[in-house]
């Protein structure tokens, strides 16, 4: 037996009342939510007009952090409109999800209101600002290792269930990647272990009578799980569930931790699109040069029949950090923009650059970029250049008359000029610096069939090539 009754679960799971002093809310998210766009449907459309998504910030669990509306205020400022909150309270700080009473115990059945009200606000300050927040509603490092020893679902730490009653353990010294912890195999198909999963569908439950009243969320059931397929698909059907009954349409996906875009994990995904809305391949951002792109291009063909939309909610690589430099990140972040990703943000410190002075610059670049080029209706292309050196430029085009080639660290090379056989054309040349945010003057040039390119420097450099008509 439970050593407190669970008859509390039934009101939460029906739908708790707001929360005291809570901001208003929107009239309407469903009609200016964010969904796939219909006319460019590898993007996101929010407020009825297709929108990149780009972003980057200093912390994943967002809703934690003590000066939140400044660093969304800054985020907006630089052309950023998407974050990442992980629902994780392992941080110095943070408050957990459920009450904790004068003997350092938590209650199960007792929600922790901080931590809603916590959450509601990221999310109305984000929806002030039309910053998009991309939620993952489980984080596997609160689950092992230092981080579980503080967890409310620890059965020494709460006064709901024993080891016995729940399955659980009191230590799990092994990394999360080991998926050893059973709180992931709950759900039915797996353990079916009905005890921990009336809390954990309770946990679930708050937070989407919160959510849901917000029309910029995007849901991610996991961060870089390993778990069984029947744990997504079965928390995104309870999310989808109780959306539905709140008279929503969300979008929900889980994120794999394989770093192989091709991996048999990752089919678990985008061979679901009756389940998963869309796909984030964060994971892509541990791979560097021709095969972070190739990775891209591959998703991209395999879809092709049903297009998915990919984010990019981690966008790795910072130096000093482990998964490689700045300047790593920053490509990463360019070939994901041009290779037709719907998202691309800087992963918090220090295995990304987070909203430091490098990434802002590079997201008031996208803006420009977006200012004269049609990105929504481009293809990211693997031919075309010639001459080109490994690594060396990357192209994306809408049409043979609006095209864009980026130069990782300057260079030169041919570009096949389509379609051929026209005789001679006058196209506009100007060049993006990416450091500097900065548009060069354009210069007219002729050219048949092909025209060479090269940076004016060394850095970060885009080419956009428009025929004069």
């Amino acid at each position: 037996m439970t050593r407190l009754c669970l008859s509390f679960l039934v009101g939460i799971l029906l739908g708790a009342a707001p929360l005291s002093g809570a901001l208003a809310q929107p009239t309407d998210p469903e009609s200016i939510g964010i969904r796939v766009s219909p006319d460019h449907p590898r993007y996101w459309q929010y407020r009825g007009a297709p929108v990149l998504l780009v972003g980057g910030s200093k912390e994943d669990n967002l809703f934690q952090v003590s000066d939140l509306e400044a660093h969304l205020d800054l985020l907006a400022s630089v052309g950023g409109n998407y974050v990442r909150n992980t629902m994780s309270s392992r941080d110095e700080g943070n408050v957990w999800a459920f009450h904790r009473r004068d003997d350092g115990t938590y209650d199960l059945q007792r929600p922790n209101e901080e931590y809603y009200r916590r959450l509601e606000r990221l999310l109305r300050l984000a929806y002030e600002r039309d910053i998009v927040v991309q939620i993952e509603l489980w984080d596997r490092f609160d689950f092992a290792r230092e981080p579980w020893l503080k967890n409310p679902f620890r059965p020494a730490n709460n006064v709901n269930y024993t080891p016995e009653e729940s399955g659980l353990a009191n230590e799990y010294p092994e990394h999360p990647g080991s998926n050893n912890n059973p709180f992931f195999r709950s759900v039915p198909g797996q353990n079916e272990q009905q005890l921990l999963l009336r809390f954990q569908e309770a946990r679930i439950a708050r937070l989407l009578d919160v959510s849901l009243q917000y029309p910029n969320v995007l849901y991610v059931i996991d961060n870089e799980t390993s778990a069984n397929k029947d744990w997504a698909a079965y928390w995104t059907r309870f999310v989808k569930t109780r959306a539905q009954a709140a008279g929503r349409t969300v979008p929900v996906t889980e994120m794999w931790d394989d770093w192989n875009l091709r991996a048999s994990q990752h089919r678990r995904t985008f061979d679901h699109p009756e389940l998963y809305d869309y796909a984030d391949v964060s994971q892509n951002n541990h791979k560097s040069n021709q095969q972070h792109w190739e990775n891209l291009r591959w998703v991209r063909r395999y879809t092709a029949v049903r297009p998915w939309i990919l984010n990019n909610v981690k966008i790795y690589g910072a130096d000093g950090g482990e998964y490689g430099s700045t300047r790593d990140g920053v490509e990463r972040f360019w070939r994901s923009v041009l290779g037709g990703s719907a998202s691309a943000r800087f992963h918090r410190p220090s295995a990304g650059i987070g909203l430091n002075a490098t990434a802002q610059v590079h997201l008031r670049s996208v803006r420009r970029l977006l200012d004269r080029y049609d990105l929504f209706a481009a293809e990211p292309m693997s031919t075309s250049l010639t001459d080109r050196g490994p690594d060396e430029a990357y192209l994306s085009r809408v049409s043979a008359g609006q095209q864009v080639v980026y130069f990782p660290d300057g260079g030169a090379v041919g570009l096949d000029l389509e379609p051929e056989g026209e005789g001679e054309r006058t196209y506009r040349l100007a060049w993006l610096d990416l450091e500097e945010a900065a548009w060069t003057a354009e210069r007219r040039l002729t050219a048949e069939g092909s025209v060479r390119l090269e940076a004016p420097e060394r850095g970060h450099w885009i080419a956009l090539l428009i025929e004069d008509r």
